[in-house]
């Protein structure tokens, strides 16, 4: 699992295509704080299907940045 906490800008040197999986959020509150935990799932490919894959969980500063970088590129 990881935390975010911070979100650079990072330019990719080549794009390439991704599979699409489940994916799942959580809202997390314990003594650290209140975090947004994102999980994805393994793809049909996988050998166990629907195996927890990857977990981000994001802090509150991590999650205004995200909603700074969505609103200053317009994606919505």
């Amino acid at each position: 699992m990881a935390l975010v906490t911070t979100i650079k800008l990072q330019k990719l040197e080549r794009d390439s295509k991704h599979n699409e999986v489940e994916c799942t959020y959580t809202i997390i509150e314990n003594e650290d704080g209140k975090f947004l935990q994102i999980d994805t799932y393994g793809s049909e490919n996988r050998q166990i299907k629907g195996k927890k894959s990857q977990s981000i969980r994001f802090s509150k500063d991590a999650i205004n940045q995200l909603k700074n970088i969505i609103e200053k590129l317009e994606l919505l």
